[in-house]
Parts: structure tokens; C-alpha cells; sequence
């Protein structure tokens, strides 16, 4: 815990692998308060409604959330339920689709069992803005509208290029900051953290605590971590994420796929390694050792801190066991064979490697199945029992032991 420490001290630690502070004074009055008084500040994060599954893109907010939790803060998690009935349409070349009551749900559930693994559950405070926004009548709605203006909604970056290309831009989406920002009026946000790209977000919520008499909020933006990919910002959508509940050895070799040139910014923004054993590690970098040793150490830190450091050694130990020497892994699920046999895709989709037909015909085509070290590329091949297990390789890590059904 780290409650007692000196506000200087704080600001430091609040400071650290951050993007963006609006304004660095303004917190450290508010922590001075909230010291003086006895009293947590409220800590603001809005909760995208259509992402159930937590990847270490968005783990690098919820992780500077919990820092504010530790030093004895409550986190405010605002589900936009209302919201995401809009869609967000930051970094949008298009209108987002919209989201049904029963998906907002199905999501929500799924994101309260991952993120207790970053956050405090005891200092933390679920809000599902339609509580409010929904009650909002068509007049409330004009009123809230009046505290903006078009031209400072327009000074954002992607509505400013879909206007150039004429691409749609509609009203309903000119509303997603406004109630977003809303949000941090209704609930006395005294701070909101977001991701870099929130930016524009979260200022919007600042500005109208002003028009509606409140002191307005500190923002707080966290650098938007590149996924393993090393091109493009970190989401499901990319396909180059790693998931918190990535089982260890997946977890492990999808961070050992990530570019050289990310090590040290994946051990600042996804590790708690301190400054100093980064830079020790930036050092061994730069003095010529092999990147992959140190991407190791990358690895095994995640693994640990999302599963154990147990998990860790063994995913390592897996992964040494199946890329350098080779060999399959020790443990991998089995699949029973029926007598008759069963189409090759059919297996893939139906053990869970993969999740469609089409992207196992997909890796077909691309020679990366395997059976038994033998490359296949024929979606209509039966693969039948042996009396003997098979191996079915997908890609470079999905392993399938194929035995005989009883």
C-alpha cells in the first residue's frame, strides 16, 4: 500500500508512463484536500460497453487506476450502457454499430470477472450511465447541448477528416462526448484517466463540470500500448492482442512475438518493473545481448502478474521445449476422434482453435496445420483415429492432441 506517502511523492508515482496531465498543479491540490480532509478522490473511468475481454492494451489504464486506488482513492467505473448504444466514434473512419440492450449485458458480466485481477473490488464504484441518461427528456438533451459548441466538437481530429472526405458524420455521434462527459458532471469526477486517443473525451467532461459550477476535473491519458503486431494500437479488432485471461503459455508466446523495438516500452506500460531495472535493461540492449533473452524476462513478468510466477517458469520452460528444441508441448487438450473420421476444419472450429471456418481454411492456405509435423492444405481431408494419439499444429503455438473416440 502506499496511502502514507508524501504528496510530492505521489504526483511522482501518478506522473510515471503517463501521456498527458491537464494539469499537473491542479493535482497535486487536489491530493493535498483529499489529505487534509480525509477524504478519497473520485476516479473516473468510462468502460467501453462493446470490449468484454481485457487485453494489456486497456490493463495499462485499469493499472494506473489501481495506483490511485492504493493510495486510498475510489475508483469510479462509469459502464456506458447509454453510450455504447451510440458507439464511441473516436478513431472512427465510420459509424460504429450499436449495441442491444443483451449484448451490453452479456459484456458487463464478463468484464467484472476479469478486472478485479488489476483493480481493488472494495474501492471501486459501478455506474451504468443510463441510469441517469436515460432519463434525460428531450429538453434536458437541448440544454446540455447549449453548454457546447459545434466548433469545438469539430476540432477533433477524426470528425475533422470524415468531414474532408465526405464521409457521414452523424448527430448522434456529436453526442457520444457530451453525454460521456456528462457522465463526469452526474458522479463529481474529481479526476478521469483514459487512453491517449480519450483526449478529446475526456476534456469535453472537464469543460462542462465548469458550466455546470463544479471545479472541473484533472485528466490523466495513458500512452495507447502497440500491439503485438508493432503497427497498430492493441485491440481484438487488430487481432494482435494479449488478453489478461490468456492462459499462460499463449500469454507467454504471444508477448515473445512482439518486435524487438517494444521490449522496454511493454516492460514500462504492462510490468511493474521499477525505472531502474528498465534501464538496466535498456543497457543489456544496447551492450549487444540477444533481444530474446530479455523478452523472456518480459514474458515471464506478465505471465506472473496475471497468473503466477509458478505459471510463468512453466510457460517459459514450454515454450524453450516446443520453439528451441521442437518438441510438442507436455500438455495440450485432446480431441476424440469418431470411427468414421471427421473433416480437418470441423475439428479446428469444433476443439476451439480456432474460431470460424473460414479462418481455418484461412490458415490452410497459408500452410500453417500441421498433423503429426506434416504441413496439409486440403480443407475436405478425414482425419480418422489411429491407434496411436496425433498432433494437430495450428500456427505457431495452438496444439491438439487427436485421439480415439470411445
Amino acid at each position: 500500500m502506499t496511502e502514507k506517502l508524501p504528496v510530492s511523492e505521489q504526483v511522482t508515482l501518478l506522473k510515471r508512463g503517463i501521456d498527458r496531465l491537464e494539469t499537473e498543479e491542479e493535482l497535486r491540490q487536489l491530493l493535498e484536500r483529499s489529505h487534509q480532509a480525509g477524504k478519497p478522490l473520485r476516479v473516473k473511468l468510462g468502460i467501453d460497453a462493446s470490449g468484454p475481454d481485457i487485453h494489456l492494451g486497456f490493463a495499462v489504464v485499469l493499472r494506473k487506476l489501481r495506483q490511485f486506488q492504493d493510495l486510498g482513492h475510489t475508483a469510479v467505473l462509469i459502464v456506458g450502457d447509454f453510450t455504447g448504444k451510440i458507439g464511441d466514434p473516436t478513431g472512427r473512419s465510420k459509424t460504429r454499430p450499436q449495441l442491444t440492450n443483451e449484448q451490453i449485458k452479456a459484456n458487463m458480466a464478463r468484464y467484472r470477472e476479469q478486472v478485479f485481477k488489476i483493480l481493488n473490488p472494495e474501492r471501486c464504484e459501478f455506474r451504468f450511465n443510463s441510469e441517469w441518461l436515460d432519463k434525460l427528456s428531450a429538453t434536458d438533451v437541448v440544454n446540455l447541448a447549449a453548454r457546447y459548441t459545434v466548433a469545438r466538437l469539430i476540432e477533433r481530429e477524426d470528425f475533422k477528416k470524415r468531414l474532408e472526405e465526405g464521409a457521414p458524420l452523424s448527430v448522434h455521434e456529436l453526442l457520444y462526448p457530451l453525454f460521456q462527459g456528462y457522465d463526469s458532471v452526474i458522479v463529481f469526477a474529481d479526476i478521469e484517466l483514459g487512453g491517449a486517443d480519450q483526449y478529446w473525451n475526456l476534456l469535453v467532461g472537464r469543460e462542462l463540470q465548469v458550466r455546470f459550477g463544479q471545479t472541473p476535473q484533472v485528466i490523466i491519458t495513458m500512452p495507447l500500448l502497440v500491439g503485438t503486431d508493432g503497427k497498430l494500437k492493441m485491440s481484438k479488432s487488430y487481432g494482435n492482442y494479449v488478453g489478461i485471461t490468456d492462459p499462460p503459455a499463449e500469454m507467454f508466446g504471444k508477448i515473445m512475438s512482439i518486435p524487438d523495438e517494444l521490449i522496454l516500452n511493454y516492460f514500462q506500460l504492462a510490468t511493474d518493473k521499477t525505472d531502474e531495472e528498465i534501464a538496466l535493461f535498456a543497457r543489456r540492449l544496447s551492450g549487444g545481448e540477444n533481444p530474446r533473452n530479455i523478452k523472456a524476462e518480459l514474458a515471464r513478468s506478465i505471465v506472473a502478474l496475471y497468473h503466477s510466477p509458478a505459471a510463468a517458469r512453466h510457460a517459459s520452460e514450454e515454450f524453450d521445449r516446443v520453439f528451441r528444441e521442437k518438441e510438442p508441448p507436455t500438455q495440450m487438450p485432446e480431441f476424440p476422434l469418431p470411427a468414421p473420421g471427421v473433416n480437418i476444419i470441423q475439428v479446428i472450429v469444433q476443439s476451439g482453435l480456432l474460431p470460424s471456418k473460414s479462418e481455418a481454411r484461412r490458415k490452410l492456405t497459408e500452410g500453417a496445420i500441421y498433423l503429426d509435423g506434416q504441413r496439409i492444405s486440403d480443407p475436405e481431408l478425414i482425419v480418422k483415429p489411429q491407434d496411436r494419439p496425433v498432433i494437430l499444429k495450428v500456427g505457431k503455438r495452438r496444439f491438439l492432441r487427436l485421439v480415439a473416440g470411445s
